[in-house]
């Protein structure tokens, strides 16, 4: 496999950090060959500082599972630096849990420890340029969190605007959600099918919704909470 150098003035200056000292070497010489400089080694998160302040890398290959001081602790404490290098978290064990709290600790790649050299390379550059770089896997589920996220915040403003309804409107939505037509509504609550429509029309002008659909989907959205 033919192997291009970065596209820099000069050498992407990278720290590897890791517990396995054959990881070190192999990534050394995988480094090295593709143009990269390899400035220091660590071999558990509580080496960070005083190799971050020795080397100055520009970016950190961060193994996640250390026996000291695990990559999530000694990523979140190394962003919080005046100029941190980027960090790319670098792990055999790719669980959805791992990938969300090495992004929320700062990391700004995720990748796994079988990722081929043009991935790795490629990520380096990335990080290394202030942009990020995860795996297809690991896009996913942020991709993922971040959907669900939006959601929880929609469900969040929903229940506010639900809590501004008065008492009959409350009572009326639910039984538009229960898929309940006017009429139905209107024998139910023992009221006229105008009332029903009125308090209809003042829910739907609360949620900023303009038909029934809408209305029962964002009063579901405030009863998932």
């Amino acid at each position: 496999m033919s192997v291009v150098p970065p596209q820099t003035d000069r050498p992407v200056r990278v720290a590897i950090v890791d517990d396995d000292k054959m990881i070190h070497s192999l990534l050394e010489q995988l480094l090295l060959a593709g143009g990269f400089d390899v400035v220091g080694h660590a071999y558990d998160g509580d080496q960070v500082p005083e190799l971050i302040s020795a080397h100055r890398p520009d970016v950190v290959l961060m193994d996640l599972r250390m026996e000291r001081v695990d990559g999530i602790a000694a990523t979140r404490a190394l962003r919080s630096r005046p100029n941190p290098p980027g960090v790319i978290a670098l792990t055999s064990f790719d669980s959805q849990a791992s990938i969300l709290d090495a992004v929320d600790a700062g990391a700004g790649g995720f990748l796994a420890k079988d990722a081929g050299p043009a991935e790795i390379f490629a990520a380096i550059r990335s990080v290394a340029n202030g942009d990020a770089m995860l795996s297809p896997r690991a896009t996913r589920v942020v991709m993922d969190q971040r959907a669900l996220s939006q959601g929880d915040q929609r469900s969040r403003a929903a229940a506010a605007i639900l809590a501004t309804l008065t008492e009959r409107e409350r009572d009326v939505v639910a039984l538009v959600v229960s898929g309940r037509s006017n009429q139905e509504i209107a024998d139910e609550l023992f009221i006229g099918q105008a009332t029903v429509k009125t308090h209809v029309k003042g829910a739907m002008e609360k949620f900023g919704v303009t038909n029934r659909v809408s209305l029962a989907v964002a009063v579901s959205h405030a009863q998932a909470l």
